[in-house]
């Protein structure tokens, strides 16, 4: 059965204006000297656009990204890599494998690695830490799944279950710096703005893979890009991109109904909470207040946020299975925005860059991280459970 709830939508009422992008290659380097780099497939999916009655989708598949199963290696490694440097003071140029690195480190230990996460942003920063010998704490919201919790434990972490939302993990995380503790938050508030803006950083990577891709692959550029919205440091890390690109592609943003903190932050003018629970199924986007360093790039850069129930996410679910792609809840957002849009308003196709001739890029932004409820959704476990 097809989903039936209408999305609730939010246009741009001014024209999005250019966004300064300062990204430089240099977190694509920092990634290629990690343990199994190699860039995340696009893949052109004839499928998907006869779905959402456009020209072409292509899918870039981040269900598997540097050994774990969700893009957020990228900021989590990146920022954490920088945390580092700047405490140790060690060469930057000094090293060229990881285990280089670790060698150069063993003189300023202990230190640990601390952030909060409803998954996968946790796990990325536990996995560094462990490639590096440190120890890492991370901390989670109440009602966070047995299977993303046992994955961050798996790197050696210690994993402490806060009685409230992702807000209030952040919270208790940003209280653990000290001498020997960097916090490494995907999201920023007062006075902690410096490390969330290097995870915005450590998100081109994927990027510069996208644009090398198309060149070698001939396709031409997308003309819409669905962006998950969480705290918002992904899709500020697209709007960054792309907002100086010409022909410059229509920004879409997607996030949960009931935690619809940029959409709500977008009509207020201002970073603003909207109070929990923030029950959904889409649970790295369950997120009640937007990051503040991000939210700038997101009120220049997007042209729309979308807020749809966690039915359309679970048809993409369906959608990208049937095509091979093994896709989680926050994965198949970007897929369940577009969809939301095709299906229950036509009328802002034209608006929007979703005709016949337009070009749309998905970011499956994570694999199945929560197998039984994957199963529930699709019908059967991912033949990846396995790397869960």
């Amino acid at each position: 059965m097809q989903p039936t709830s209408d999305p609730r939508v939010l246009l741009n009422e001014t024209s999005p204006v250019p966004v300064t992008s300062e990204a430089t290659r240099a977190p694509l380097a920092f990634h290629r000297k990690l343990p199994g780099y190699s860039p995340t497939p696009l893949t052109s999916v004839p499928g998907l656009a006869n779905r959402l009655g456009i020209g072409a989708v292509y899918v870039k598949d981040e269900s598997s990204r540097l050994g774990l199963p969700a893009f957020k290696m990228l900021g989590g490694s990146w920022a954490s890599y920088r945390s580092i440097i700047e405490r140790t003071g060690i060469d930057p140029e000094g090293w060229e494998t990881i285990e280089d690195l670790a060698l150069q480190l063993e003189p300023h230990l202990p230190l640990t690695l601390a952030t909060a996460t409803d998954g996968n942003h946790g796990r990325a920063v536990a996995r560094f830490a462990k490639l590096l010998g440190l120890k890492s704490r991370i901390w989670v919201p109440k009602g966070t799944v047995a299977p993303r919790i046992e994955a961050i434990e798996a790197e050696g972490a210690i994993v402490r279950i806060t009685n409230g939302t992702y807000d209030d993990a952040v919270a208790e995380a940003g209280l653990a710096a000290d001498a020997n503790t960097l916090v490494v938050s995907d999201t920023s508030w007062p006075g902690y703005e410096i490390v969330p803006r290097w995870v915005i950083d450590g998100y081109s990577t994927m990027m510069f893979e996208l644009e090398d891709q198309l060149a070698s692959m001939g396709l031409p550029e997308p003309t819409v890009i669905a962006a998950p919205m969480g705290v918002g440091a992904l899709a500020a890390a697209l709007t960054m991109r792309y907002g100086n690109h010409i022909p410059r592609p229509v920004i879409i943003g997607g996030e949960p109904t009931n935690s619809a903190c940029v959409l709500a932050a977008l009509e207020a003018g201002e970073v603003v909470t909207v109070p929990g629970p923030h029950d959904t199924s889409m649970a790295g986007l369950s997120c009640g207040t937007a990051s503040p360093i991000a939210f700038p790039f997101l009120a220049a850069g997007l042209d729309a946020a979308i807020a749809f129930d966690d039915e359309w996410a679970e048809e993409g679910m369906r959608l990208l299975a049937a095509e091979g792609i093994v896709s989680g809840e926050s994965g198949a957002a970007t897929l369940g925005t577009l969809l939301s849009l095709a299906d229950r308003r036509a009328d802002l196709r034209d608006t929007l860059n979703l005709g016949p001739d337009d070009v749309a890029l998905v970011i499956v932004t994570e694999g199945a991280t929560d197998p039984k409820n994957y199963e529930r959704i699709v019908g059967r476990l991912p033949e990846t459970v396995a790397a869960v």
